[in-house]
C-alpha cells in the first residue's frame, strides 16, 4: 500500500498511544499499598476483565450503554471489594488511574511526526470526558478525537469506525486505522477502512490470518514506513 492511498489517519488510544495497564498497576498500588505484585497483578486481570465483560454485553445489546468513566469505576469497586476496602473517595481515586496513563516513550514523537504529513483523528472508547483528561496527561497530539461515547456503542461495532468516517468525509478506503489491537483492526477492515498494526507488549497480536497494510515497531517506524511509500 502507498501513502498516497491515504487522506487520514484513525489512530486508537488505549493500550495503543498509553500504557493503560501500567496506569491502573500504579493506581492499585497507591490504593492498597501493602499489596504483593502477584496479587496487584490479579487484581489488574480482575479489572481489564470486567471492562471487557461489559463492553461486549454494551456492544451486543445485552446492556444499555454506560460510558468508560462508569465502567471504570464498576471495576475499581469489584478490586475494592476483593481487597475489603469500601472508601466511596478512595475508590473514586483508583477509578480515576484509568484517565491518568502514561505514553508509551515513542507515542509524543511519532504522533508529531505522522502529523506532519497526514491529519490525526483519534478513535478511542473512552468517553468524551475521559478522553480529554487522557489527552492531556499524556501530552497526546490530534487534529481531532473522536469518542465511541458519540456512537452509544464500543468498538469494534462498525458505528464507532463511522465516527471516522463521517468526521473525515472521505471514503473508508483512504482511511488508515492504527491501533496495537487485531481486534480493533478486523473491525476498521469491517467498514472498508486500511489497517496499521502497531506492536505493544500489552496489545493484541495479529493471528496467522490477519491481514493488515503495515505491520510496525512502534509509531515513529510506522512514519518512516509511510514517508518511504509516498507514490
Amino acid at each position: 500500500m502507498k501513502s498516497s492511498e491515504v487522506d487520514a489517519l484513525v489512530i486508537d488510544v488505549l493500550g495503543t498511544l498509553v500504557d493503560e495497564p501500567a496506569g491502573i498497576t500504579a493506581g492499585i498500588r497507591a490504593f492498597a499499598p501493602s499489596l504483593d505484585e502477584q496479587t496487584v497483578l490479579g487484581l489488574l486481570e480482575l479489572w481489564h476483565s470486567s471492562i471487557d465483560r461489559e463492553q461486549r454485553r454494551i456492544v451486543a445489546g445485552d446492556r444499555p450503554y454506560a460510558t468508560s468513566r462508569v465502567l471504570d469505576h464498576e471495576a475499581a469497586a469489584l478490586v475494592a471489594e476483593r481487597v475489603g476496602i469500601d472508601d466511596p473517595a478512595a475508590i473514586t481515586r483508583l477509578a480515576e488511574s484509568a484517565e491518568h496513563l502514561p505514553p508509551w516513550t515513542d507515542t509524543v514523537a511519532g504522533l508529531a511526526a505522522l502529523a506532519e504529513r497526514f491529519p490525526l483523528l483519534g478513535l478511542s472508547n473512552a468517553s468524551r470526558s475521559h478522553l480529554l483528561e487522557l489527552n492531556f496527561h499524556a501530552g497526546l497530539r490530534w487534529h481531532q478525537a473522536l469518542s465511541a461515547e458519540d456512537a452509544r456503542t464500543y468498538k469494534p461495532a462498525p458505528a464507532v469506525y463511522e465516527l471516522a468516517i463521517a468526521a473525515s468525509a472521505v471514503p473508508p478506503q483512504r482511511l488508515l486505522m492504527v491501533a496495537a489491537h487485531a481486534w480493533d483492526l478486523r473491525g476498521a477492515q469491517n467498514v472498508g477502512m486500511r489497517t496499521a498494526y502497531v506492536a505493544r507488549p500489552v496489545g493484541d497480536p495479529p493471528s496467522a490470518t490477519d491481514r493488515f497494510d503495515f505491520h510496525a515497531e512502534d509509531l515513529t517506524d510506522l512514519a518512516g514506513q509511510l514517508a518511504a511509500s509516498p507514490d
